[in-house]
């Protein structure tokens, strides 16, 4: 018994010590199980929905965006295609991104797109949402040791409770400035014009609420966003100056209309 109290209590230790420590820059840090377990109960999920797109011409278009993103961190991202009403992106604890494929024919360019992606692997990066269903479900540093402890079933259960909201998470302004700040960094090294994230913000601005997509209408204070993110164009001269700002210079990203697609059946 002493040997397993033991466990429970390093594994809460190590857990409490990530807890508090301060945001870093954006570092990869290394999945725990916990996040394995988390990622996977969210995949199940919108596989048993049929959701997921497993094959369509789509992913062709998504494919030489998403693998620059990827090559700039040693970070097991992975990208996917589901099926939504609403143009969106979300991350989730482990690595996978998900992108609405409604999002494919919303925005008007590859710098948008990218943008728009770069924003989320900063929030997988900084661990947002697993910090997120740490505060949202009050989750002690003991509670989380014993479920890693435990092995999956306990972990899907919380992964299951808060399934709802990883798609649409309303995180606080300073947590997506610091989105957009890094997502920006991210396109620089990418080789992506860090303005489309920008472009997208503007085009928005003074739009009907209801003509706003959940990726805008749940993030707060755009305006301001867009003042932090050029600001730090201004503030890295180095890194940003060398990218056009003008829209009129973005390239173009269009996709079939009529792509077929073939879902992920459980």
């Amino acid at each position: 018994m002493a040997k397993w109290g033991s466990k429970i209590s390093t594994v809460a230790f190590l857990v409490a010590i990530s807890i508090l420590l301060p945001a870093q820059a954006p570092t990869p840090e290394q999945v725990t199980d916990q996040e394995t377990e988390l990622g996977q109960a969210v995949y199940d999920q919108l596989k048993n929905k049929v959701e997921i797109i497993e094959s369509s011409p789509l992913y062709d278009r998504l494919k030489p965006v998403v693998d620059a993103i990827s090559r700039v961190y040693d970070h097991p991202f992975k990208f996917f295609l589901v099926h939504e009403s609403q143009p969106n992106a979300f991350a989730t604890p482990g690595g996978n991104v998900y992108v609405v494929d409604s999002l494919l024919f919303f925005v008007k360019n590859t710098e948008q797109l990218a943008g728009t992606l770069c924003h989320e692997v900063s929030h997988t990066i900084h661990r947002d949402a697993m910090n997120r269903i740490k505060k949202e479900q009050k989750i002690e540093a003991l509670e989380v040791g014993t479920t890693i402890l435990l092995g999956p079933t306990v972990a899907k259960a919380i992964a299951i409770k808060i399934i709802g909201d990883l798609n649409s998470l309303a995180y606080s302004r300073e947590i997506e400035s610091r989105a957009d700040v890094s997502g920006s960094d991210i396109c620089a090294q990418a080789g992506y014009n860090p303005w489309g994230l920008v472009w997208l913000f503007k085009e928005f601005q003074d739009a009907d609420a209801k003509q706003i997509p959940q990726l805008l209408s749940d993030h707060p204070a755009n305006g301001t966003r867009m003042q932090t993110l050029e600001q730090h164009f201004r503030d890295n001269p180095a890194v940003f100056s060398k990218f056009n700002p003008d829209p009129k210079s973005a390239t173009a990203f269009t996709v079939p209309k009529d792509a077929p697609v073939v879902f992920l059946r459980p």
